[in-house]
């Protein structure tokens, strides 16, 4: 396999004369390779941060729930006391505090502004129930909280939580669908490539055939050149993604997930994989083209 892989990279100059080195087959190669390349980086980029939304949503969602207390204005102090106490003695709960006035109003200036006057609006009491690895009850401590609360509604996040992850996984998916819709597409424009420069050396094949040269010989000139500049042409358009991918804002909680869209640590080493599949998918193109189109002319 190490042979082969040598050959490929050295090739042979008299067989690469069959195959012209610039024209209009060697650009639409090179520049196929480079756009597919480039749009592969943020296919994966996609998928990836798709991914770790996904996980962190299904992570930090999951072990925390909002207590929400809607009472007249003399009860609320008694009732959150009163909704503490339960909570405190509910298995399979950390933790659960009150949210004072200023984290109340830092949850809805982003939607009403710094203005907001929290304490003259009857907004409802919040408490933070974040849960053990466990979990708890739903059911048993909403049962108890109508009974001792009855100005108590427990939200456990089930509701939104669970569409948030379903559409991250639906995007992590549609990344890698993109990705095997890149691949198909530089496949399918490399082979015709690979078959518009064998017919535009049809005369040079037809000699090389009359002077004794095998068919394997001819198709090994092609699926090197073709492959080599899909090599080339990936890599460039690689590296133009990982520097615009790099060249987009940090990811920042207020900032949502365009801001968190790359990669992370080991994350770029992934990238550089592209022009390496790239290669690969040419050489099985024009591989299949090369003989193909030799095997008809027989």
């Amino acid at each position: 396999m190490a042979g082969r892989v040598g050959d490929l990279v050295k090739g042979d100059p008299h067989a690469d004369r069959v195959v012209p080195p610039t024209g209009f087959t060697a650009r639409l190669t090179v520049f196929t390779s480079a756009a597919m390349a480039f749009l592969a980086v943020f296919a994966l980029a996609l998928s990836m941060a798709t991914g770790r939304l996904a996980d962190r949503w299904a992570e930090e969602l999951a072990r925390s729930s909002t207590l929400r207390i809607s009472a007249p204005e003399g009860q609320v102090a008694a009732q959150t006391a009163a909704a503490l106490r339960v909570l405190e003695t509910t298995p399979g709960i950390a933790s659960a505090r009150a949210l004072p006035v200023e984290e109340t109003r830092a949850l809805l200036e982003p939607w009403f502004g710094p203005d907001l006057p929290v304490e003259a609006l009857p907004i409802p009491q919040l408490i933070e129930v974040v849960e053990t690895g466990e979990g708890y009850d739903a059911t048993g401590l909403r049962a108890r909280l109508q009974a001792e609360v009855p100005g108590a509604v427990l939200d456990d996040h089930t509701r939104w939580r669970d569409p948030l992850v379903d559409a991250a996984s639906r995007l992590r998916t549609l990344g890698l669908t993109a990705l095997l819709l890149i691949a198909g597409a530089t496949a399918a424009m490399i082979t015709l490539a690979a078959q518009a420069a064998l017919a535009a050396n049809d005369q040079v094949i037809r000699v090389l055939r009359l002077v004794g040269a095998k068919d394997s010989y001819i198709a090994r000139a092609f699926v090197r050149r073709f492959t080599m500049r899909a090599l080339a042409g990936a890599a460039a358009g690689t590296v133009l993604g990982m520097a615009a991918i790099w060249l987009l804002p940090d990811a920042d909680p207020a900032g949502g997930f365009l801001t968190g869209l790359g990669f992370r640590g080991a994350g770029w080493l992934w990238p550089l994989l592209i022009p390496l599949l790239a290669a690969l998918v040419a050489f099985a193109a024009t591989r299949f083209a090369a003989l193909r189109s030799l095997g008809e002319r027989s």
